[in-house]
């Protein structure tokens, strides 16, 4: 939304969400939509210190490391609003979802090499087709395909996991999705409403923040899953009683 101070980065050529702009800094065209952002680089960076503590495989570092650079890549877009730094969130979050499906499906591939290999090049063809044309909604489209095609797999995942902790890990990764999406959803279908109220109720920076949660979910039921897997006698544990993680303990050959 246009209205604030003036603009450090010159007119707005991304898309525009229902935020004032520019109303606290020149330098920041949507401030909430940019600080909301932190919560999911801090959870990333917890997930990725207890990935590299516990020696869990590197794909999870690579995993954590990937949700804080969405994380970055959202907060310059947002603060900027400008098209390249928009692409530069768009085509982080399509290779993260291509992560998450290298996770998922390739412990029972067959031919290993063959997926990371697909997956490499697709995700470079995606970042140069997609900086090269504009497709708003058709990237939605993709995106929201990538996504589905992880749900049968992490349904599996959780009708074979007889640990409740862990069951109550993709529970909230459930309910932080769909939070996030009507919080998402609201910000932009009724956003004309919205611009006439006293207080903004900033759904799009909720969405960030559910989303920071939704990652950490899932990254720790899916750390929890592979470690069953490997046979390394997983727990979830809860620091001062409330923030879940996991903790393995591995065989000592291992």
């Amino acid at each position: 939304m246009e209205d604030g101070l003036s603009s450090f980065w010159g007119p707005v050529t991304s898309t525009d969400w229902c935020e004032k702009n520019y109303v606290y800094s020149s330098y920041i065209a949507e401030f909430f939509n940019t600080i909301s952002n932190v919560p999911g680089i801090l959870l990333a960076l917890i997930g990725l210190v207890n990935a590299l503590r516990q020696r869990f495989e590197k794909r999870f570092s690579v995993l954590h490391i990937s949700n804080m650079i969405l994380a970055i890549g959202s907060m310059i877009y947002h603060s900027t609003l400008q098209h390249v730094q928009q692409q530069g969130d768009e085509t982080p979050m399509v290779w993260e979802m291509l992560l998450y499906f290298y996770i998922l499906y390739s412990p029972d591939w067959h031919y290993r090499s063959t997926m990371p290999t697909f997956l490499f090049f697709y995700g470079a063809l995606y970042a140069v087709v997609h900086a090269l044309f504009r497709f708003g909604f058709g990237f939605k489209v993709h995106y929201i395909i990538l996504c589905l095609l992880c749900i049968p797999r992490m349904y599996k995942y959780y009708i074979y996991t007889k640990d409740v902790s862990a069951k109550r890990l993709a529970k909230l990764y459930v309910a932080t999705l769909l939070l996030g999406s009507i919080c998402w959803l609201s910000d932009r279908v009724f956003c004309k409403e919205i611009s006439h109220w006293h207080f903004n109720p900033q759904g799009h920076g909720l969405w960030h923040i559910l989303m920071g949660f939704n990652s950490y979910f899932a990254n720790t039921f899916l750390m929890f899953c592979r470690a069953q897997q490997r046979e390394w006698n997983p727990k979830v544990v809860y620091f001062l009683g409330v923030f879940p993680y996991v903790k393995i303990q591995k065989p000592k050959s291992q």
